[in-house]
């Protein structure tokens, strides 16, 4: 895997009015292995949250799913810390 191919997205969802601040982190990393890793990890803002690791075969894969969950938490109300 190029360094190219590496991503990370921090998204965050805060609603005052429900008392909501969450966060949730996409990341994709090569293995020893020489397989990739989707790394999730959300939670509340200010905790240390929950962490989901999927392991793929193929690059691709793993940023097909890396897109697909991005645009689920966007529909949702996340929100990109960058843009």
């Amino acid at each position: 895997m190029e360094n190219t191919d590496r991503h990370t997205i921090h998204l965050q969802r805060i609603d005052r009015a429900q008392n909501m601040r969450r966060f949730y982190m996409l990341s994709i990393q090569p293995t020893l292995f020489g397989e990739v890793s989707l790394i999730r990890n959300w939670g509340r803002i200010g905790a240390a949250g929950q962490t989901m690791v999927e392991t793929f075969d193929r690059p691709l894969d793993a940023k097909t799913a890396f897109l697909r969950i991005e645009r689920q938490k966007i529909r949702r109300g996340y929100r990109d810390l960058v843009g």
